[in-house]
């Protein structure tokens, strides 16, 4: 089956469309990446390093077209935990020894683009990568509510910070507050707004957000060491330069190099998978999000685009950088300011080269709380409630499998959290009836029908064996009629309804057909449309 159709519109017709959304996404890009690299325990100048990188030099590689490389807040939680485990308490050792785990995970990405595993996509489940990101939103939000009220907490797991947040909220630094506080509402209100006002679409909230706090930090002197007293309570409060973003002097300083004496330790290899295998799966995931919007409904080269992220963390890794992903919010936000190819990635890329280079003091005098600000709304958006209710409405079961994934990756971590929501996947699997020996092996006949190809699924397809129904699939890339046949498939997953229904959409848009069959004998696991599919062993109860 073909990964790519790519086709665009010449460079010369579209250049004016990339640079004008390339510079777009530069405003929202900005005060994100030097956000994103805090909460990572990175210095803020290493966020902007990597979507430098991940502009100019990923852009070539074959990344996806419309497609924007930066750090990822998904990502927050792997890299700060680097930082702190591996520094043992000390941040700059810690950080360079974080950058080792990122340089050996890009090789490590490379490998998996040249073996073509950009399918691994399609192997997760969406509950379990659903309520990883529910997890990482949560976990985000823990940290940052207190940078935002100006207080450093006692606590350091997720856990005690969230239940650390009251105490925070009673020993609140009022002008920093003030500054987070305003920062926030405009950041959820300001889509109310610009809903209703053509002009507000193109203003970035980001960039509004800085437009505000900015001022507001001047207006405080948070440039100088000074105390105040508040009237009301009449307490005393100190502010200063360590509530605004510190810069090196110039982009030679800011580069630093890996510490690669402690890569082959256990804590290191941990930190190597997860950033490997997490931002692999999570930019997979978000590129596939970005051709759905794609107004020329073109369909990137999953390996290439891994590929390209591979040797975007290598590089980054080896200056400093933090690690980067093809970047869901700044690439939807880069679909709607109208780019037509992966020059406005570039574009984004060179116009934060030219800031950072040319007016760093502008950089210093973003407060701190406006970014961590921004975090959280980040945050709340990847752990919505509504992601709960979504995840409900597709099936109680998948909500079993979210919240599984969500809760123990704030418990424990990344790693355990996502293998626990596959294993629970599984067992849901095999109480439905899914054979053992079928799992990861799926059993298929094939025939050819009157030039109509049919594969008929016996006992299962589950998310953990569509990757061997996929490369069925592939033996027949040049068939214009594929049926599949579930009649004697006890079981059909929400993951494989999910796929095959993004399959058949890609199929109708090469002007092949794939139907899918014999799932008149199943009921739905939900009223959803791609809820699981169990095959009633009598008949289905009215209204299930």
């Amino acid at each position: 089956m073909p990964t790519s159709s790519i086709s665009s519109a010449p460079v010369s017709s579209t250049w004016k469309d990339d640079l004008i959304s390339g510079f777009l996404v530069f405003l929202i890009a900005l005060p994100l990446c030097l956000g994103i690299a805090m909460a990572s325990g990175f210095p803020p100048i290493a966020g902007v390093l990597t979507a430098v990188v991940g502009g100019m030099v990923a852009t070539w590689l074959g990344s996806a077209p419309l497609t924007i490389k930066g750090p990822a807040a998904g990502l927050i939680v792997i890299a700060l935990g680097a930082v702190q485990e591996l520094g043992a308490g000390d941040n700059a050792v810690g950080y360079r020894r974080a950058l080792a785990c990122i340089v050996v995970a890009a090789v490590t990405q490379i490998a998996f683009a040249l073996a073509r595993a950009g399918k691994l996509g399609d192997f997760f489940p969406s509950s379990v990568v659903h309520g990883m990101l529910a997890a990482i939103g949560i976990i985000i939000c823990s940290k940052q509510i207190h940078t935002l009220l100006g207080v450093t907490p006692a606590a350091k797991a997720p856990v005690g910070l969230l239940l650390e947040i009251p105490r925070s909220v009673a020993r609140l630094n009022p002008e920093i507050a003030a500054i987070g506080a305003v920062s926030l509402l405009l950041l959820f209100g300001y889509p109310l707004v610009a809903g209703k006002a053509r002009w507000a679409q193109k203003i970035p909230a980001p960039m509004l957000v800085l437009a505000i706090s900015v001022p507001l930090a001047y207006a405080f002197d948070l440039e100088h060491e000074h105390t105040y007293t508040l009237a009301a309570t009449h307490s005393t409060y100190a502010i200063g330069p360590s509530f605004l973003v510190n810069l090196p002097g110039n982009l030679l300083q800011a580069l630093v190099f890996p510490d690669f004496s402690h890569v082959g330790t256990p804590a290191s290899i941990k930190y190597i998978i997860m950033f490997s295998l997490v931002g692999s799966i999570e930019s997979l995931l978000s590129a596939k999000a970005v051709d759905s919007l794609d107004p020329e409904k073109r369909r990137s080269d999953l390996d290439k685009d891994l590929l390209a992220t591979g040797v975007g963390n290598l590089i980054a890794g080896l200056l400093g950088g933090l690690p980067m992903i093809s970047e869901i919010v700044r690439s939807s936000a880069n679909v709607g300011y109208g780019a037509k190819s992966r020059l406005s990635n570039f574009f984004h890329g060179a116009f934060l080269l030219l800031f950072v280079a040319f007016a760093p003091g502008l950089i210093h005098r973003i407060p701190l709380a406006a970014l961590a600000a921004m975090l959280t709304f980040t945050g709340v958006r990847l752990g919505s409630p509504k992601e709960f209710v979504k995840t409900l409405r597709i099936g109680r079961e998948q909500l079993v499998i979210f919240a599984t994934t969500a809760a123990l990756c704030i418990a424990a971590d990344l790693l355990v959290g996502v293998a626990a929501g596959i294993l629970v996947k599984m067992l849901i699997h095999l109480i439905n009836g899914a054979p053992l020996r079928i799992l990861f092996r799926p059993e298929v006949e094939e025939r050819v029908e009157a030039g109509r190809v049919v594969l008929r699924v016996k006992h299962a397809a589950v998310f953990s064996n569509y990757l061997g129904i996929r490369r069925r699939l592939a033996r027949y890339a040049d068939a214009s009629s594929i049926e599949i046949d579930f009649a004697e498939a006890r079981l059909v997953d929400h993951t494989t309804m999910s796929n095959l229904h993004e399959l058949e959409s890609s199929m109708a848009r090469q002007g092949r057909t794939l139907t899918l069959a014999g799932l008149g004998d199943h009921f739905q696991m939900s009223s959803h449309p791609l809820s699981a599919r169990k095959r009633a062993l009598v008949s289905p109860v009215a209204g299930r």
